[in-house]
């Protein structure tokens, strides 16, 4: 009931994205897990090579980004957020009846061309339709339906699919591609809304607004690369690390990846509102820091949970991945609210980007770092730089209050004396 509370004291707007970004990870759900697995074991690529175009998949999308800012910032978030939905749903849908590693590519160039135009601009869609003070809670409900529609997916698919079996996979992204659709299909009724630019008329002799400026603002560039140390290291080694890990070095089955995906969702969805009210008026940066240690721990788990045996040591890596879901309710809400604190309306898009940018990065290092030491039999190498980084980035990001005012940083002004 306190879901429904929360979500109900969104703008309308608010919560019609909110519904098909459920509907749209839904979709994600059903594919997300197996990506690697599809590529890999069902197309016979091999591991090693899915795994690469897992990490290609994430450095094309980096050189699309900026541009993407630039558009969000000149026509609106909702025009570029609905040309992303289409593009990924054909690549898609492709990619369920591709033979071949050039077709593979192909799907994969489309997809990853795609999915660049989605974050930033549905991140400022988000901020453009919120008031100021709600945009940290609708970033956290942002990510909690986000993870509910994926954890359903992902139940889902852990019924349906089998490697000996291709046609279950050609099933399920079909389904995702249609789930993108239907996401898309809200936006289009979405009229008027999200269009054109917000940004103020720029007053005579002031900078040009550009990324020259938003690469100046030393708050950002300092928070970008924390965030990418964070995500490189905690975040990129979700999607490649963990199924190839458990699988290859633990022997455990691919339905116990998806199991492990519930559990996350579990305890975001489950946590995800509490958290949001218990971080309120506290120091985001500290907070971000926490998420670098309860991130070690998480991987911490995962990389001893293979020296159990099979059944003991499911239980653990989902407990790991349960850490990990924790910290991620701190995150989702706290990262996004501070960068969009430090934008301007009219370079909210071209922020949002450089945010979108660090993901991407970690996106492709993160799946290089795995296939590179596991493709080559490393695990414990593996988990030790995994975990290592998640400290040295948990120690950067709580640094970072010095340089954010209090509103940016989450913190309760303070009031002179004798105020009321």
């Amino acid at each position: 009931m306190l879901h429904v509370g929360v979500i109900a004291s969104l703008t309308p707007t608010a919560r019609r994205i909110l519904v098909g970004n459920a509907i749209a990870a839904i979709g994600g759900g059903l594919t997300l897990p197996f990506l690697v697995i599809y590529l890999g074991q069902v197309r016979e690529l091999g591991t090693p090579v899915a795994a690469g175009l897992v990490a290609v998949m994430a450095l094309i999308g980096l050189g699309f980004t900026p541009a993407v800012g630039t558009l969000v910032d000149r026509v609106g978030p909702r025009p570029v957020l609905m040309v992303g939905l289409a593009v990924t749903a054909a690549g898609t849908a492709a990619l369920a009846f591709v033979q071949g590693l050039v077709q593979i590519a192909t799907c994969i160039v489309v997809m990853a061309a795609g999915q660049s135009a989605s974050w930033a601009p549905q991140t400022a869609l988000y901020a453009r339709v919120t008031p100021v003070a709600d945009r940290q809670q609708v970033f956290g409900l942002q990510f909690m339906v986000l993870n509910l529609g994926l954890g359903i997916g992902g139940i889902v698919s852990a019924g349906v699919v089998d490697v000996l079996r291709p046609q279950t996979f050609s099933l399920l992204y079909l389904c995702n591609a249609a789930a993108l659709n239907a996401y898309l299909m809200i936006l289009v009724a979405l009229r008027g809304v999200g269009v054109g630019s917000s940004g103020q008329t720029r007053e005579p002799g002031s900078p040009t607004a550009g990324y020259r400026v938003v690469l100046g603002d030393r708050a950002l560039r300092r928070l970008a690369v924390a965030a990418c140390v964070l995500l490189v290291f905690g975040y990129g080694s979700l999607e490649v690390g963990l199924p190839t890990y458990l699988t290859l070095f633990g022997g455990l089955q691919p339905s116990v990846v998806a199991v492990a995906y519930v559990a996350n969702t579990l305890v975001i969805v489950l946590a995800q509102i509490f958290v949001i009210r218990r971080i309120q008026g506290r120091s985001r940066t500290r907070l971000a820091g926490l998420v670098g240690l309860m991130w070690a721990l998480a991987w911490l788990l995962v990389g001893i949970s293979i020296s159990f045996p099979p059944g003991i040591a499911a239980g653990v890596a989902c407990l790991g991945v349960a850490v990990f879901a924790l910290g991620e309710t701190i995150w989702s809400p706290v990262y996004p609210a501070i960068v969009n604190d430090l934008a301007s309306d009219e370079l909210r898009g071209r922020y949002n980007a450089v945010s979108s940018w660090t993901w991407g990065l970690a996106g492709t290092a993160g799946p290089a770092l795995a296939a590179g030491l596991l493709g080559i039999g490393h695990p414990v190498i593996w988990v030790g730089v995994v975990v290592v980084g998640c400290v040295a980035a948990g120690v950067l990001l709580a640094g970072l209050g010095r340089l954010l005012t209090p509103e940016q940083d989450g913190r309760p002004v303070p009031q002179p004396d004798g105020a009321h």
